[in-house]
């Protein structure tokens, strides 16, 4: 009967075919990527360590709203709902504690204005009786934050700083002079919030007693006019955009006492046209820090104030002949007991921690290495250990390290191959990792300081079900020598269904900008797998971290000081060429596409790169510097005044004339940061110089290109033409 039955299913599969017993494999569809989720990762949000380090919060939804509920370490379990959302008829997307954990404040209706900025109602929780106080009667306000003494809660309304008494809700306005387009008061200015990564700018003092905060005012700072589409007329909305060589607002640094109600201004220097990009309470109730740059950003300032007399010191200073990184200097960790303080710096090549006295005297430099210290986790002064993220194993890799402040001991808790970050107790016995590699999505998990794991969280069992039942070829890495002999790393999807027989057209993705990375072993998320849509239809995806980018040195980061597009353009092209050599590459169909600095960096190669490069999409690009902002353009290149070469030589501008491909630009004409300014001046320049090319633009969106229908509208066009252009 076996045998007979055997016999027959065979006999059966050969007539019907294998997949009707079998699922076939499916390759990868627009709509999988863009329209079903298919590809989404699940993860854990929200997450707060509480104070006794057994505990930790997190904010969850389901039917009945939004809660945050508290879970035991050691079980996994979780012992309680501590704020309940649909009991309180608020509808939160985000809480925070103050210290005691008696008390949170949460926010509802939340407003986006700009990359990091937003307005919202706010409720304060009373966690014992489960009641919620509302603010300002439900008005929109932004950056509350409950004082240290747990009775005050500190906010931006209408570029002025407030402060409410949560005992009789008496509101007191800390400053008057606030004034849309002309001074801001305790939230940062467009060009802040965009490149030092700031929104809020006001900080209360560690006793609750005084608020120290930085004024903007931007009054002579040129505006920006950005028009609105939709109605009869179309509207203007104004807002105040240094671009490059232009005056920026003048910045000064303020304390609010609250028991004398007096504003004290702090000594900032002299020279006024500066940046103030953080403060910093010490443990001195009385003494703030905070940092100042020039406006080159070639010299960072460390500075400590006396709250009570305004006056400052400068603690230590860092110059150099290209600039000095904030992002590379940011991490600053004062310590109990006159201790001095924990820093970052690239000062000797490359990002290490550092120990200094409270006068700003080396102790020591506690890591050191050709590797980057990418995150400062944690500094725990009891046991005399520091927590970090580096790149020890390989600037494709992030892994967890711990190291004595003495720089004795170091020990490397996630060896796990692929990209980690953490979030790390306040007692340092625990902390949350997040996992993914190149080939794997995220993994959540919980374990002890040791690296001992205590539980998976989440491990997107869900998503590598789905994988398997689609055709996938790995990223696969490489690395080539670029025309100077310089290594370089790179990623290549292929096909799945790959014969090394037969030809094949190559899209390049580029980003390229200073310090950015695009080469890494982690998960990549909706663009990776629009990319493997790309490889199912016969295409090899590949990207090129160029000189410039970042995890590889101040060296390697800073070649393109004062000239950028040349080195990085030149990298591109190489990159094209060392593909074009592969025998199953067809060299006369590749072609490179890019967003904001990569649709710069695939204009210039399509450009520039003529007779290798057979088309390129752009997508929200910069086209000169000269529109771009003050802080990031500055430093890289100066001012327009003082290296007006560095501007023009390499702008795809400069370059129309040399346009042989097929060319997209693509632009939103509500982007903010890239202004559909640079699409214009390109296109009439193409216009002038007689060649001929397509655009799109998407009608008030911003540089994300996003909302409704817009995504998928976007890459299914970028996926048609690349079909009939390459």
């Amino acid at each position: 009967m076996f045998r007979y039955s055997f016999l027959f299913l065979s006999t059966v599969m050969l007539l019907l075919g294998e997949s009707t017993f079998a699922q076939e494999k499916k390759t990868v569809s627009l709509e999988d990527v863009f329209k079903s989720n298919t590809f989404s990762q699940k993860s854990v949000y929200g997450i707060n360590w509480m104070k006794d380090g057994q505990y930790y919060s997190s904010l969850q939804r389901d039917v009945t709203g939004a809660k945050v509920v508290k879970i035991n370490v050691a079980s996994g379990e979780e012992e309680a709902v501590l704020i309940d959302g649909g009991a309180l008829g608020v509808n939160f997307s985000s809480y925070s504690f103050n210290p005691d954990e008696t008390k949170a404040l949460i926010a509802s209706e939340v407003e986006s204005i700009y990359r990091r900025s937003s307005k919202g109602v706010f409720h304060l929780v009373d966690l014992k009786s489960a009641t919620a106080q509302k603010l300002m009667d439900g008005e929109k306000i932004m950056y509350a934050t409950l004082s240290p003494d747990n009775d005050k809660v500190a906010f931006v309304k209408d570029n002025n700083i407030y402060m409410v008494e949560l005992a009789n809700n008496q509101v007191t306005q800390i400053t008057e002079d606030g004034k849309w387009n002309h001074i801001i008061n305790g939230a940062a200015d467009w060009v802040y919030e965009e490149e030092f990564s700031m929104s809020r700018a006001f900080e209360w003092s560690p006793d609750g007693k005084k608020i120290a905060f930085i004024r903007f005012d931007e009054t002579d700072v040129p505006e920006y006019n950005m028009q609105t589409w939709g109605k009869l007329y179309p509207e203007d909305y104004r807002f105040k955009y240094p671009k490059a060589g232009e005056k920026n607002a003048e910045v000064s640094i303020h304390v609010y006492d609250l028991s004398s109600k007096k504003t004290v201004s702090m000594n900032t220097g002299e020279d006024k046209d500066i940046y103030l990009p953080r403060i910093y309470w010490t443990n001195d109730p009385n003494t703030l820090a905070f940092l100042r740059l020039n406006r080159l950003q070639n010299q960072l300032d460390l500075l400590y104030a006396n709250t009570v007399t305004g006056e400052t010191t400068r603690i230590l200073q860092e110059k150099s002949d290209t600039y000095v990184d904030l992002n590379y200097n940011d991490d600053l960790r004062f310590l109990e007991a006159d201790k001095g303080f924990i820093r970052t710096s690239e000062q000797d090549g490359f990002k290490h921690i550092y120990h200094h006295d409270n006068q700003g005297k080396l102790i020591r430099q506690i890591t050191s290495g050709n590797w980057e210290v990418t995150n400062l986790v944690g500094v725990d002064e009891k046991n005399k250990m520091i927590y970090y993220i580096s790149t020890e194993t390989s600037p494709l890799e992030r892994n967890l390290y711990v190291i004595n402040m003495d720089g004795r001991g170091k020990k490397i808790l996630t060896p796990e191959k692929g990209n980690t970050s953490v979030n790390m107790s306040r007692d340092f016995k625990y902390f949350i990792a997040n996992h993914s590699n190149a080939n794997t999505p995220l993994k959540v998990s919980l374990n002890e300081a040791s690296g001992k794991l205590v539980k998976v969280l989440e491990e997107n069992e869900g998503l590598k079900n789905k994988l398997n039942e689609f055709t996938l070829s790995d990223k696969a890495f490489f690395t080539f020598q670029t025309v100077d002999g310089t290594a370089l790393n790179g990623y290549m999807i292929k096909p799945a269904d790959f014969d090394e027989s037969k030809k094949y057209p190559v899209l390049m993705y580029v980003y390229g900008g200073p310090g950015s990375q695009n080469v890494m072993n982690s998960w990549g998320g909706t663009r990776d797998f629009w990319h493997h849509h790309l490889a199912a239809e016969g295409y090899i995806v590949v990207c090129v971290d160029n000189r410039g980018t970042g995890a590889r040195g101040r060296d390697f980061k800073h070649m393109t000081y004062a000239n950028l597009g040349k080195l990085e353009t030149e990298d591109q092209i190489a990159g094209a060429k060392f593909m074009a050599s592969m025998p199953f590459v067809d060299a006369s169909r590749i072609g490179i596409w890019g967003w904001s600095y990569g649709g710069y960096m695939s204009s210039l190669a399509l450009l520039m790169g003529n007779d290798v490069f057979k088309a390129a999409i752009a997508v929200a690009p910069v086209t000169t510097w000269r529109y771009y902002d003050t802080i990031y353009t500055e430093r890289y290149l100066q001012t327009p005044q003082l290296n007006a070469v560095g501007y023009d030589d390499y702008s795809p501008i400069t370059h129309v004339n040399k346009l042989k491909g097929n060319y997209l630009l693509i632009h939103g004409t509500g982007d903010d940061n890239v202004h559909y300014q640079n699409a214009v001046d390109m296109v009439d320049a193409l216009i002038k110089a007689d060649k001929h090319f397509e655009t799109m633009y998407y009608p008030n969106r911003n540089h994300g290109i996003y909302g409704g229908n817009t995504t998928w509208h976007l890459y299914s066009l970028m996926t048609d033409w690349i079909k009939k252009k390459l």
